[in-house]
This record gives structure tokens, C-alpha cells and sequence, in this order.
């Protein structure tokens, strides 16, 4: 028997259903994009029509299709070979247009591999492209702000109970599949607006009956999980460490999530020797946690699992009783509440690591304190500039890296300095706004020598300081004679390092 989720895929926008509003919006874009010729990202849960939308969107523009996986290739070098080169070019293929379809599927995928040029290559191509785009996603947010900000969006959310019957009963006709329409509700109640996993589940239970009632849906229903508040009460109140670990099997929380949610909680019911007792626990919890995320071996996860859950029980020294309120943990609302400022830091470590040809990681972890030591409050104005110039930061991203805290007049006559800076390197053909502007006490053949003797075509954050060393009176290469004049308005590097 064939695949019904392929058998029964809308081939038209029309037939797409649960998502009127985000199907007209992807129209529209197709639409006009000679106007605005920008990549659209379609995100929402698994199941809910996404990648069936973007191949009708294809048909009903006459548009042939190019797809790549994102999970399957997420290199740069793949990224600029397929992608690349389809959003560039026209074939003898395209449509009437002269148009084709480039889809990217799971292209959330792409953040957890940033570091190896694939993040960074979407959104170039993405910003070049010649070609409409349709970006696929499950986890908006988990995509680089620098690749969200270059498109446009389009969301599809989970598909209602009222939509997902009618398709699950024209399934049931055209394959001759008797129903009650209590057994079509249940299933698509069971679901959760996905509708790939309910025709799945009409499939697999109409292969198995003659008549699809509603004890053969209750029958095939898949496994139920443990709600978290439910299984709080069961291992901190009342089971033992046996118990408390079999609880644990039947939550649908990651170790790192569940590990949060207990810390969180122990403390309104435990106290004394047993919240000690219960914390020493989760403290070796966190400590194969740690050794997963550093050798990527999962098999410790059963370690920081029985710690988590069988030593908390264990360390109940009385019986606990009454209801208590339960409440998720507190880290989650922190990093509701910082969402904005990663996202600043997390664009600025992006952009220095596309120019210094490192890791997202090590811009973010080492470079980017750096910078900000050496340019706190914007005391160094002319590195202040350099910097702003060479990573082409505004207003809001100066503020963030020199801890300024908010845009004022000196930071905004920084980012126009920085603007104006990198307009001349442009016209001399520098290539790097580190090496300053023709008026500059800095000796441009030295500056070259040096990058000669280092076979780098940029300067080293060493040599920096150097050149700002010698603009705060010390004597430079070459300039031992005419020392350069101090400016009182501004502090030296050492201020800061």
C-alpha cells in the first residue's frame, strides 16, 4: 500500500489545508517578489503542510523545483554548489518565467552547525539571490538573526480539529475505508494539529480493520507521556528511588529540561539536610551533563538521569504531603527576558567570525570580551571607530560591545565616523578598515610590511594596540623622532586590558 501523506499531498495552495491566512501571505509573496526579491522562511510545528505549500506554491506558479535537505548537507561548500548556484542562474528548464523554486528544508538546522560556514553561507546566498527561496523550518528561532532579518516569514501553525477531519474523511472515501465519524475526531484529536500524523495513524489503523471505529483508534493510540507537574509530586512526595527513576521514563523532557525542573522545585518541599542532600545530586546530575556535552557520548545521560531522580528521592527523610504549586524554572523566564541582548551578541560574534575566518564560538567566547575591554565606554574613540568600521556595527551594537548601555551622541558620531571610514577604505581599496584613513598618523607601508612578514591580509588585534600605544605618545616604528601628540580626551589601550 502506498504512502498516503505522498499519495494525498495538495499539488495546489487550494487544496493546502488548516492555514488560509499564512497560504494567502505565501501567494502573495510569489507573487510579488520582482518587486521585493527576497527569500520567505515558512516555520511552524512538524506535520502542519509546510514543505507541502512550498511544492504547490511551485506548481501553481509553474515554477520547477530545486530542494535541498539541510540535515542532509550543511556544509558551505554544499550550500554554495546547490543552493548557490540555483538561486543564481536560469535554466532551459525553468518556467515561463524564467523562474524556479529553490527550497531549503530544515534550515533551522543550520544554527547547530554556524561554526562550519554553513549559517553564515545560507544567509549570503540568500542575500544574493537571483531565484525565489523558500526557507523550511520547524524552530524559527533557532535560525541566526542575520539570516531571519534578510527574509521575509510566513508562519503555519497546527492545523485545528475542524480542518483535519474533512481530510481524514475524503482519505476514507477514496479508498473505500468505512468510518464512524467519532473514530475521525478521535484521531485527529489525539494528534495535536499535526496533520502528517493523522493521516499516518488513519493508514496504519485502516490497514489493521475492515470498519474504522472509534476502539480501534483508543486500540492504536500511541503511548501517552507523563505530564511534568504529575511526575514533580511522584518524586519529590512519594516514590522511592526505584520509582522515581521508572517516573522518569514516561516524561517527555530532555535530561538538561528535566534536571531545570527539578532544581527549581525541590526547594518548596525539601529543607535541611535533605535539600543538601538532594542538591548534591543534582550538582552530579549537571556533571555528566557536562561530560555529554563535552564527548557528544550519550550513554552518560543514564547517569545524570538516576542522580536526578533516584538520589533526589532518596534523600526525602519524612513523608510529604498537601498539594504544592509547582511552577517552571526560573532559568527559562532569565533567557525569556535576555532573548534580545544574545540575540545582539550572537549577530555582532557571527559577523567577526566571518571576517577573522573563525568559529562563532571562539568570536563569541574570546574575541568579542576582548574588543569590549579595549573599548569600554567608547574611551578609545579611534578603536572605538575601527571596530565599528570593520564589523560594520550600528548604533545599538556599539552600545552593546563598549557597554555604554544605550545609543547617545558620542556612540551615534562613532557609528557615522565608522560609516564614513569605511567609504573611504572602499575608494583606496584597502580592504580593511583596521588600517585607518589616509590621514591616520598610522604608516600605511609599515602597516603592509607587517602583514607581508605575518603572510595575513589583516592585522592582528597585537598590532592594534601597538598603533594605539604610539597615538597615545609612545614612540612608534619610524617615528622616533616626532612623537605623536597625545589626546587627553582619550584613554590608552592599557586603561582597559
Amino acid at each position: 500500500m502506498s504512502d498516503w501523506t505522498e499519495t494525498y499531498r495538495p499539488t495546489t495552495l487550494s487544496e493546502v489545508r488548516g492555514n488560509n491566512k499564512a497560504r494567502d501571505q505565501l501567494k502573495e509573496w510569489a507573487e510579488s517578489w520582482d518587486d521585493h526579491r527576497k527569500a520567505v522562511i515558512v516555520h511552524g510545528s512538524p506535520g502542519v503542510g509546510k514543505t507541502s505549500a512550498a511544492h504547490a506554491l511551485a506548481n501553481d506558479m509553474g515554477w520547477p523545483v530545486m530542494e535541498l535537505n539541510a540535515s542532509d548537507s550543511r556544509g558551505a561548500d554544499v550550500i554554495e554548489r546547490v543552493a548557490g548556484e540555483a538561486a543564481k542562474s536560469g535554466t532551459l528548464t525553468a518556467g515561463g518565467s524564467g523562474r524556479r523554486l529553490v527550497i531549503l528544508d530544515e534550515a533551522d538546522n543550520f544554527h547547530g552547525n554556524a561554526d562550519y560556514g554553513g549559517s553564515r553561507e545560507v544567509t549570503r546566498v540568500v542575500k544574493d539571490a537571483s531565484q525565489p527561496m523558500v526557507l523550511i523550518a520547524n524552530e524559527f528561532y533557532d535560525m541566526s538573526q542575520s539570516l531571519r532579518n534578510a527574509c521575509e516569514t510566513v508562519e503555519f501553525r497546527d492545523v485545528s480539529k475542524r480542518s483535519i477531519v474533512p481530510v481524514l474523511r475524503d482519505i476514507c472515501r477514496r479508498e473505500g475505508v468505512e468510518f464512524e465519524e467519532e473514530a475521525l475526531e478521535q484521531i485527529a484529536d489525539s494528534t495535536s494539529g499535526d496533520l502528517r500524523s493523522a493521516v499516518n495513524d488513519l493508514q496504519a489503523i485502516a490497514e489493521e480493520a475492515e470498519r474504522l471505529t472509534v476502539e480501534d483508534v483508543v486500540t492504536g493510540e500511541r503511548d501517552t507521556t507523563e505530564g511534568i507537574f504529575d511526575f514533580l509530586d511522584a518524586l519529590i512526595k512519594e516514590e522511592d528511588a526505584q520509582g522515581a527513576l521508572y517516573a522518569s521514563y514516561d516524561v517527555d523532557e530532555t535530561p538538561d529540561d528535566l534536571l531545570n525542573w527539578i532544581e527549581d522545585n525541590v526547594p518548596k518541599d525539601y529543607a535541611g539536610e535533605e535539600l543538601a542532600d538532594a542538591y548534591g545530586f543534582l550538582s552530579n546530575a549537571d556533571r555528566w551533563l557536562g561530560r555529554v556535552r563535552a564527548t557528544q557520548n550519550y550513554s552518560f545521560w543514564r547517569y545524570a538521569t538516576d542522580n536526578m531522580t533516584a538520589g533526589v528521592a532518596a534523600s526525602r527523610r519524612e513523608p510529604k504531603g498537601g498539594w504544592t504549586r509547582y511552577g517552571p524554572p526560573s532559568y527559562w523566564s532569565k533567557l525569556g527576558r535576555t532573548k534580545g541582548t544574545r540575540n545582539t551578541r550572537d549577530a555582532i560574534a557571527e559577523r567577526i567570525a566571518e571576517r577573522e575566518g573563525t568559529s562563532v564560538a571562539t568570536a563569541r567566547r574570546e574575541i568579542l570580551p576582548f574588543l569590549s575591554a579595549m573599548t569600554h565606554h567608547c574611551k578609545n574613540r579611534e578603536l572605538t571607530v575601527r571596530m565599528a568600521a570593520t564589523y560594520e556595527l550600528d548604533e545599538g551594537e556599539v552600545s552593546f560591545v563598549t557597554g555604554s548601555g544605550k545609543t547617545t551622541n558620542k556612540v551615534e558620531s562613532i557609528v557615522a565616523d565608522a560609516a564614513e571610514r569605511r567609504e573611504e577604505q572602499t575608494v583606496a581599496h584597502s580592504g580593511n578598515a583596521f588600517f585607518g584613513s589616509a590621514s591616520s598618523d598610522v604608516d600605511l607601508e609599515d602597516v603592509e610590511e607587517a602583514d607581508e612578514d605575518d603572510g595575513d591580509d589583516q592585522r592582528s588585534l597585537e598590532a592594534v594596540a601597538q598603533t594605539d600605544d604610539a597615538e597615545d605618545g609612545a614612540p612608534s616604528e619610524g617615528a622616533a623622532d616626532e612623537p605623536a601628540e597625545p589626546d587627553d580626551d582619550q584613554s590608552g589601550l592599557s586603561d582597559f586590558m
